[in-house]
């Protein structure tokens, strides 16, 4: 079954150029991974691979379009088919961006039962952790210096 997901829109107080310059390259990501879980992580420009919670994944770029979007597919390894775009959208005249997340993923009857409705959740969860962090809230306990980075 395909499942199509849509999370909701937040305004990123950061122009679409500096969100979308974030994604761009998947090392980007391994950068904001606590040193306890980059353990087996390997990432390039286009693509990351690492094994969570038992389970072997894979994401690959497939397609930029310099500063509206990235489409983001699952490598061959990962045992479900999915890919999800990032939609990176001006706002208040370009000085703030709109983002939002589209996923797709093919789920049978019984992992659909599992984590159909989990995933929407899920995209709007990180929606929500980006506009936070843009306006410099992060979750309890994290620190953006520890990580090599200053606030967005």
């Amino acid at each position: 079954m395909n499942k199509h997901i849509e999370s909701k829109h937040s305004v990123i107080q950061r122009t679409p150029y500096e969100v979308y310059m974030g994604f761009t390259d998947m090392r980007n990501f391994v950068n904001f991974l606590p040193e306890d879980k980059k353990e087996g992580i390997e990432a390039d420009f286009d693509s990351i691979t690492g094994t969570v919670q038992g389970i072997r994944l894979g994401v690959k770029v497939v397609s930029r379009e310099p500063y509206s979007r990235i489409v983001f597919q699952s490598a061959d390894i990962s045992p479900l088919p999915f890919s999800f775009v990032l939609h990176f959208d001006e706002a208040d005249g370009g000085a703030h961006t709109d983002f939002h997340i589209e996923l797709d993923t093919e789920l049978n009857a019984m992992m659909n039962m599992l984590i159909g409705h989990k995933l929407r959740d899920g995209v709007d969860k990180i929606v929500d952790a980006l506009s936070d962090a843009s306006k410099g809230k992060f979750p309890e306990g994290f620190n953006p210096a520890d990580y090599g980075a200053g606030t967005m």
